[in-house]
């Protein structure tokens, strides 16, 4: 472990919070991370407790230059999660914790930057051709949320990532069962957001509507998964491919809003938990199907990304594009 940190610019702390949980790293040279925690948000009352916390647990080093990733829009100073209780001030948070710079951006915005790094054994590919080079990139991941970002060509060898809150646009049901989906939760929440039914959240809510006729009982998006590659409950197993074949709509709509030739890479924590089935299931399938516009998904690969914590990869990255370092 790195020791000698007179140049004042290291070490760096690093974090990449969801609606679950913050995942933490000391970053101590480029892209090189050390102490890496995964804390519940529960367990804290805001940012400020679980950054004290963490630092507290690798032993209090001098940090003085911060970047956090997180899932939310980030447009000002004030920062209220869409998916969790947490609502701080930037600078106020920064004061608090003795910092000279923190960086806040949205988590997909990190995802989209890491992507941009990673190697070709982090990345499995889901049907198409080779992608196109100096072509933007779609990002999107299915976790507690949908997060949906992108990367455009900048003219010059790399590329723009993009700020949004894609996850929020309306869901489309891709047919009659979907849309019996979609009528259930129109009537539970009125809008119905692609995120509300691509997450964890989403898969609950799937299996939910779909004992509206079969009966059953509640449960959690792990249990539903595990059941559906069993294959010990068919209802289960429904749900997990309205899943997956929605998550395919979702992918193609936004291949085609940025003319994704360069590929589309799938992040988040629930894909990578079930890759076998993943490429059997309807995903591809509802991927290419598009009408007049099939063939041109047909030649866009699909990654699913099998980083461990690319959004801290992207958040360092980030920093040290501020930093100068």
């Amino acid at each position: 472990m790195r020791t000698d940190f007179s140049d004042g610019l290291w070490p760096r702390l690093i974090a990449d919070i969801g609606g679950t949980n913050a995942r933490f790293a000391l970053e101590t040279a480029p892209q090189h991370f050390e102490q890496v925690q995964v804390l519940a948000c529960k367990d804290y009352a805001g940012i400020v407790d679980a950054v004290a916390e963490y630092l507290v647990r690798i032993g209090k080093p001098e940090v003085k230059h911060a970047a956090v990733a997180i899932a939310n829009p980030v447009t000002g100073d004030h920062v209220q999660m869409t998916n969790h209780h947490w609502n701080f001030s930037i600078r106020d948070t920064r004061r608090a914790l003795g910092l000279d710079t923190l960086l806040l951006m949205n988590d997909f915005t990190a995802q989209a930057l890491a992507v941009t790094l990673l190697s070709d054994d982090q990345l499995i590919r889901v049907g198409g051709g080779e992608a196109a080079t100096d072509a933007p990139k779609a990002v999107l991941g299915a976790g507690t949320g949908l997060g949906v970002s992108g990367l455009i060509p900048d003219g010059r060898g790399g590329y723009i990532p993009l700020a949004g809150e894609g996850g929020h646009v309306s869901f489309a049901p891709g047919n009659e069962e979907e849309a019996e989906v979609w009528r259930y939760a129109r009537k539970k929440f009125g809008h119905v957001s692609a995120e509300r039914l691509i997450s964890g959240m989403g898969l609950e809510l799937i299996h939910e509507a779909l004992r509206q006729e079969t009966g059953g009982r509640p449960q959690t998006a792990a249990e539903i998964t595990a059941s559906a590659l069993r294959g010990d409950s068919p209802l289960c197993g429904r749900a997990l491919d309205i899943f997956c074949a929605a998550l395919g709509t979702a992918a193609a709509d936004l291949a085609l809003t940025l003319g994704a030739r360069g590929g589309v890479y799938l992040c988040g924590g629930i894909v990578p938990r079930f890759i076998p089935y993943f490429k059997t299931s309807p995903f591809r399938r509802r991927f290419e199907d598009k009408g007049r516009f099939s063939a041109y998904l047909a030649e866009i690969p699909v990654y699913i990304v099998q980083a461990e914590f690319p959004g801290i990869t992207g958040a360092a990255a980030a920093l040290a594009g501020k930093l100068g370092s």
